[in-house]
């Protein structure tokens, strides 16, 4: 596992970062973060590769001052998806994230609503918002067990500075004009478009990119955009405004008859159809019904849309226990043509990226750094987390999608554990990293007394 990550970053980053000693220092840092035990801040790393009696502000420097794109750090992992899916469109789910921060003079951090907040007290939080990317790997293709996903992109989405009470007529006029220019709708249609050239740059120019949104982008900039080989399929409101185009030899464009998704779910009229997809371990039978060419007034325009309605899923809390279901799903897409199970499929692969904010955060300490200066406060993070896909990337190349017994053994009641997690992944690092024979190239970038270090300092 150590010698599977530290050839993917030395052949991924060689071309990141400008100088030799640079990409050694970032492979050095990556490693130590991953084998850091407790908080995942910047000093404690340090400390376990034992610098700490030596100078520590080329670490900070690193992030701040030092010349490298961290969109870059990402490309092993896509091209570790093309060598592994050579076809097929691409699925990469979209998603914004939170960054819990306490300073209030760090660059980039605002006030916003709390995402763990009852649903009858909104609560707000002082942070960084995050738009994140991350690429769908179907590996229920090649075993049994859910799609991976891998993240792609991690950028900082900070919202526009509302001016003063004192402001000016010109500065309010400017504030609304940047609002509605750069806010994270218009980040998220960046990002998509930096993706689909990244994607063309590989030799995937004939594969449409999927790109799987929640209900907060579901939004007349999403829809109305035009994005070259991109399929949107975004989680609409069960009350959105529907209808079907006017008649022709009429000057409407809209037909006079509205309908919601909710409404095509109770209309019996409409016969629930079926198709398998793989989710919870297994393929499913899935009911669903879809109604085409459809027009969305106040958020597609004029462009015609697809509407699916998946129906609520079955599920036991245990064996004996009562049938409870879920929550029914509405779906828009400008797909109006293509089958309906890759649809279906990609959105149901969306919750990937919820499992990836998790993971990020508990077990790599993303945005636990102590970091000030302009540069370092959206990097750091996105460093993190391009070390968190690379440990992914690994573990997928080594051992497949599936849990072997090269992992350390289970407790029991994690038996029926099917696809290794990132927990298994960062334990079998470091259990690389303490058994292994360090020669003379592995120690000029690991310290031999690394173990020792992190768990000395674990919670100094």
């Amino acid at each position: 596992m150590l010698q599977e990550i530290l050839d993917l970053m030395q052949r991924g980053w060689s071309g990141v970062f400008k100088q030799k000693r640079t990409l050694r220092f970032a492979i050095t840092f990556a490693i130590g973060m991953l084998f850091t035990i407790g908080r995942r801040t910047i000093s404690r790393t340090i400390c376990a590769l034992g610098q700490q009696n030596k100078d520590w502000s080329g670490t900070y420097k690193f992030f701040s001052r030092s010349d490298w794109d961290a969109d870059e750090l990402f490309e092993p992992v896509i091209e570790g998806y093309f060598e592994k899916f050579s076809e097929g469109p691409i699925v990469v789910s979209f998603d914004d994230t939170k960054i819990k921060k306490t300073g209030k003079k760090i660059p980039e951090t605002f006030w916003q609503r709390d995402p763990m907040s009852p649903p009858f007290h909104a609560n707000l939080q002082w942070g960084l918002r995050i738009a994140h990317a991350s690429l769908s790997f179907p590996t229920y293709l090649i075993g049994g067990t859910d799609a991976r996903g891998i993240p792609v992109r991690y950028w900082s989405a900070p919202a526009i500075k509302k001016p003063g009470k004192r402001a000016t007529d010109k500065e309010i006029e400017a504030y609304k004009k940047g609002k509605k220019e750069h806010n994270l709708s218009t980040v998220f249609l960046e990002q998509m478009k930096n993706l689909r050239e990244d994607f063309d740059a590989h030799g995937a120019y004939d594969r449409p990119m999927l790109a799987v949104v929640d209900g907060s982008l579901c939004n007349r900039t999403i829809f109305s955009a035009e994005l070259d080989r991109t399929i949107i399929v975004a989680r609409a409101r069960k009350d959105a405004k529907l209808c079907f185009p006017a008649p022709p030899g009429t000057r409407r464009k809209y037909s006079e008859e509205k309908f919601q998704p909710q409404e095509v779910r109770t209309d019996e009229s409409i016969p629930w159809e079926t198709t398998k997809i793989f989710f919870g371990g297994k393929l499913r039978v899935i009911r669903y019904k879809t109604v085409n060419n459809v027009l969305w007034q106040r958020g597609a325009g004029t462009k015609l849309i697809r509407l699916i309605v998946v129906a609520p899923q079955p599920y036991k809390t245990s064996i004996r226990s009562r049938t409870y279901y879920r929550k029914p799903a509405y779906l828009f897409t400008t797909d109006t043509t293509g089958p309906i199970e890759t649809l279906i499929q990609a959105y149901f692969d969306r919750w990937q990226i919820e499992v990836n904010h998790r993971d990020t955060k508990q077990f790599l300490g993303v945005g636990q750094a102590q970091v000030w200066s302009k540069k370092s406060v959206p990097r750091q993070p996105a460093f993190a987390v391009a070390v968190y896909s690379l440990l992914l990337l690994a573990g997928l190349n080594l051992y497949g999608p599936n849990r072997t017994d090269d992992f350390i053994p289970l407790p029991r009641w994690r038996k029926s554990a099917r696809r290794p997690s990132t927990l298994d992944l960062v334990s079998l690092l470091r259990n690389d990293v303490i058994e292994t024979h360090f020669s003379d190239t592995i120690q000029q970038i690991i310290p031999q007394n690394m173990p020792k270090n992190a768990i000395k300092y674990a919670y100094g």
